[in-house]
């Protein structure tokens, strides 16, 4: 198994990552010692990183009130999704912003109606902690920068939305897992599809079962990249395809069997465009075997628009395509059920969901344990495609 470009350059080398803020030896021993292993074939439920009896509430902590949402970098997502979302929320706002781009502020202002004392820089963040505006804070930044900035979070006494993937590493997930439950704040890591209706469809299907055992699952997610010199096309940021699509494809395969991967049994990465993807894979292809024996077929690409989730079973199928667009995700069984329900907006339903379990005060949907499970499986990726090996998922 091949881990390299036609060009000949290795693609399966694993991205070195900025931990210098917090995380030496100690810290990611203590992050893999806190990791999770195969003990059982189902997934089950996890408790939120935030939940324990000195959990935070603030002013606007209470049902009724809105909470206060600030987005911490002013990239793309934030612009054409989120910030457009939190206008048609009803239990979170905007009501401030974080940007390393001075350019950005005024038209953000003008916008959303932000005032001057709810804009920070990453230099002045900090502050934040002295804003009862502010209940949360959204990180938005590229993946090297999560861990960073969701942290500082926490330790402003404000409540974490983590876009996904989560970190670069189990040690930087376990760090922003540890922050927030130090400080009493909710962690909810972004997965919209966890709120989507259809997406919960299959969800509940992994428990119900009712087309009887799985035989096959796949799960593929792209979305072409034109190129260009971006963030998500340089290594130590995470970039690539595995971190920036493969989140969607691992997830899938687990919401879908309701099981826990043990074991990658084979994964390769390639660029069919080397001339853009110097540094970063374009396509990563990888099987992953489940406890009850089902070998799962997962592709990220950021040279192809696939996007589907098919689950075979004894007595059937299902499938959503697409999987994990904007809008528009659906599907349809064996049997000719349509997954056809709709959202206005996906990510106002998610935000919505979070906002209304820090109000009422219980675990978010998408618990920082989630995003960490799902980034101990990309590292393994790129320790198989990097040495041509199967990767052992499970504890001794």
């Amino acid at each position: 198994m091949s881990t390299q470009d036609r060009h000949g350059r290795g693609l399966g080398v694993l991205p070195r990552t900025r931990r210098g803020f917090l995380l030496g030896t100690a810290a990611y021993g203590a992050a893999i010692a806190a990791g999770w292993g195969c003990a059982g074939s189902r997934t089950e439920p996890v408790r939120s990183s935030g939940e324990s009896a000195n959990t935070k509430r603030g002013p606007s902590d209470s049902p009724g009130k809105q909470l206060g949402v600030a987005l911490l970098g002013l990239g793309n997502y934030s612009r054409t999704q989120l910030a457009p979302s939190l206008s048609l929320t009803r239990h979170c706002a905007l009501r401030g912003i974080v940007t390393g781009t001075p350019d950005k502020v005024a038209n953000w202002q003008r916008d959303y109606a932000i005032p001057d004392r709810n804009v920070y820089d990453y230099q002045s963040f900090s502050r934040v902690a002295d804003n009862p505006d502010i209940d949360v804070v959204y990180v938005v930044t590229p993946t090297a920068l999560h861990a960073k900035f969701a942290v500082l979070a926490a330790e402003a006494g404000k409540h974490v939305w983590c876009e996904k993937p989560m970190a670069m590493d189990e040690a930087e997930c376990q760090a922003i897992i540890d922050a927030c439950r130090k400080n009493g704040v909710s962690l909810s890591i972004g997965y919209r599809m966890h709120h989507e209706p259809n997406t919960q469809t299959v969800m509940q299907f992994a428990k119900d079962r009712p087309y009887g055992p799985l035989r096959s699952i796949t799960a593929l997610a792209g979305d072409r990249s034109p190129g260009g010199d971006g963030w998500r096309m340089q290594r130590e940021m995470g970039g690539g395809a595995l971190y920036d699509m493969g989140v969607y494809s691992i997830n899938a395969i687990r919401y879908a069997s309701g099981e826990e991967p043990r074991r990658v049994v084979r994964a390769r990465q390639w660029a069919d465009r080397p001339e853009l993807f110097r540094e970063v894979d374009e396509n990563t292809e990888f099987e992953l075997e489940l406890p009850s024996g089902v070998v799962a077929h997962g592709k990220a690409s950021r040279g192809d628009d696939a996007n589907r989730l098919r689950v075979e079973a004894q007595k059937g199928w299902y499938q959503l395509e697409p999987m994990q667009a904007y809008q528009g995700v659906q599907g349809t069984t064996s049997d000719g059920k349509p997954l056809d329900k709709q959202v206005e907006k996906q990510q106002a339903r998610q935000m919505d969901d979070d906002a209304l379990a820090i109000l009422e005060k219980r675990p978010p949907l998408v618990p920082g344990e989630e995003g960490k499970k799902d980034i101990r499986i990309v590292r393994a990726i790129f320790r198989a495609a990097a040495t041509g090996k199967p990767v052992d998922l499970c504890r001794a």
